[in-house]
């Protein structure tokens, strides 16, 4: 009969360290890897050693061992990855041999020198979560036996619920080490990430102010269809769900989480319940500066709370687009232009576009052009510098080269955007505007509202479509669902003018001129919104209004003629509605 194996347990700090991707360093270089590892566990081993540790169980990439005090431990684990990180500074990124490393304090067993228990699988579980290369991570039960002794700075990650644990583990990183070897590492490790090249955001838990449990759900439920709807954006970089949430429940210095999280702006806000009300708050912040951006403020009942959640998710990330582009434009107009590359020279050209002057159309399509050069691959300048061509055609007509540049844009920004919403958005516009092509644009219009239904901008584009193609009811339903979902949109306008036009269609001429005329309040250099103006109040029976529209027309567009007004867009207005609308325009004084 076998005899029984002895198990004992005891209190230990249980250190587990294992190597970032393995098996792909193994399946690029096997010999290499293994030659590295061997020289990178040398120096683990003997940091071990020299803590009075004691190694217990291993796997080739993986290292589990004990200690009698957290304190040697976590004095190991921060020595060792400095010695780590020096054996591979001479290396490629790719083919450095990088451990990451977790401590628990906690029961574990002891089998034949061998450790087992939850003890051991918190250890591993916290390795998991801590950064290759330099930052260990520690359990709550370790900070709180080190924290007092050790003259070093945790960031406190907060409450994690790691695999096969049934409790969540208090987890904490090393981010300062005032006086040891691994000074430079921890330094290192503790400075801003890089920001991307274009806006880059981080939702944080909204605070649930409450104090019922029920809206704790609600709030999170809500930054997860946030951050889901803003990752939709293709010219966004959004912070990860998991990444925002570790600042849950914490005092928080937004500067500092911008540093954290290499993001530029930062969504921050709360839920109130007051009655059977709910009461949700956002506000948007430069993290770079501290600067507020937005503040806006939503309410509704709470026997609709899902609902209202979907609504704010849209409302917020509606208005945050335009806001984030006004940011992004102000930013770049502070760097000079010999230092542009191609999504600054993007965001400039946008800004020149919203000018709505043929001199800053033609210094847009200049910037798109150099963005192109620059990164042949972006599509959103492509499509952009298509809805340029289409102001010069508006304004004097194309060339027959410029009409052949123009449908190259349009197909370049359908190939390379396939699944950017921007992209096909303005490409169908483009399509429809320019083209004639009206089925065809509005499909691709449809397809970027799948893709984002959230991009005010497609929404927008989409009621110019569906007027064009005799949809109005449908035009007026698009426009505004943009118009609330961006109220601050620089194109706000556009949006009234393309009202203004649907009701123009459908015979409404009071509404058709109460829209022109806001609209051309807010841009009084739009042709469309002058023009719609001038039609509408003169069948309205409102000849000195008409009048005072054409005047206007023509100081916008002195070259305008009767003879040319619908002669460049004939499948825009179908034959017999042109020839009323003409007429309009010429008793209201537009000559022949």
């Amino acid at each position: 009969m076998a005899e029984p194996i002895e198990v004992n347990r005891r209190l230990v700090a249980v250190f587990a360290a294992d190597v970032e991707g393995y098996s792909r360093l193994m399946g690029a270089d096997e010999v290499g890897t293994l030659k590295g590892l061997t020289e990178r566990r040398a120096i683990l081993d003997k940091a071990i050693a020299d803590h009075r540790g004691r190694i217990a169980n291993t796997a080739g990439d993986s290292v589990l061992a004990e200690f009698g005090s957290a304190v040697d431990a976590v004095q190991c684990a921060v020595e060792a990855q400095a010695a780590l990180v020096e054996a591979n500074a001479s290396l490629a990124s790719d083919k450095r041999i990088n451990f990451r490393i977790g401590i628990h304090v906690g029961d574990v067993m002891v089998r034949a020198g061998d450790l087992f228990g939850d003890g051991v699988n918190i250890a591993a579980r916290l390795q998991t979560l801590a950064q290759a290369g330099g930052v260990v991570c520690i359990s709550g039960e370790t900070y709180g036996q080190v924290r007092k002794i050790l003259p070093i700075a945790f960031a406190d990650l907060g409450v994690q619920q790691v695999k096969n644990i049934e409790e969540p583990v208090r987890a904490y990183a090393l981010t300062d080490l005032a006086t040891s070897t691994a000074a430079k590492i921890i330094s290192d490790s503790a400075k801003p990430l890089p920001l991307p090249d274009k806006p880059s955001i981080a939702v944080l838990p909204f605070q649930n102010m409450s104090g019922d449990p029920e809206q704790e759900y609600f709030a999170d439920g809500m930054v997860e269809d946030i951050i889901t709807a803003l990752s939709r954006f293709k010219s966004l970089f959004v912070t990860a769900r998991n990444s925002s949430f570790t600042y849950k429940g914490k005092a928080i210095d937004i500067k500092q989480v911008g540093r954290d999280l290499g993001v530029r702006y930062v969504l921050e806000g709360s839920v109130r319940k007051v009655g059977g009300q709910v009461r949700i708050t956002g506000q948007l912040i430069d993290a770079t500066t501290g600067t507020h951006l937005w503040a806006d403020r939503f309410d509704g009942a709470l026997e609709n709370i899902f609902e209202l959640q979907d609504q704010v998710a849209s409302g917020v990330v509606g208005a945050l687009d335009p806001k984030l582009l006004e940011a992004e434009i102000a930013r770049i107009k502070r760097k000079p232009p010999a230092n542009l590359d191609a999504y600054e020279c993007f965001l400039r050209a946008q800004d020149n576009v919203h000018q709505w002057t043929t001199k800053n159309n033609d210094e847009a399509l200049r910037l798109f052009r150099r963005a192109i050069e620059l990164d042949p691959s972006y599509a959103q300048a492509y499509a952009y510098a298509s809805f340029c061509y289409g102001w010069v055609d508006a304004a004097r007509g194309l060339s027959d080269t410029e009409k052949q540049e123009d449908s190259r844009l349009i197909r370049e920004a359908i190939k390379l955007g396939k699944d950017d919403a921007f992209s096909l958005a303005w490409s169908g516009f483009s399509l429809a505007w320019t083209f004639g092509e009206l089925e065809y644009g509005a499909t691709l219009i449809d397809r970027a509202l799948l893709l984002n239904p959230n991009l005010a901008r497609a929404w927008n584009l989409s009621g110019w479509a569906k007027v064009w193609l005799g949809q109005h009811e449908i035009a007026i339903e698009h426009l505004a669902h943009a118009m609330r979902l961006s109220p601050l949109d620089p194109q706000f306008h556009a949006m009234e003018t393309a009202t203004s036009n649907a009701h123009l269609r459908a015979e409404r001429y009071r509404d058709a001129s109460l829209w022109a005329e806001r609209a051309l309040r807010d841009e009084p250099n739009s042709i469309d919104a002058a023009r719609a103006l001038a039609i509408s109040s003169f069948l309205a029976g409102d000849q000195e209004k008409a009048e005072r529209a054409v005047k206007r027309l023509r100081q916008i567009a002195p070259n305008l003629r009767g003879a040319n007004v619908y002669k460049k867009y004939p499948y825009l207005t179908p034959p017999g509605v042109r020839e009323i609308y003409l007429d309009a325009l010429r008793k209201a004084g537009l000559p022949e």
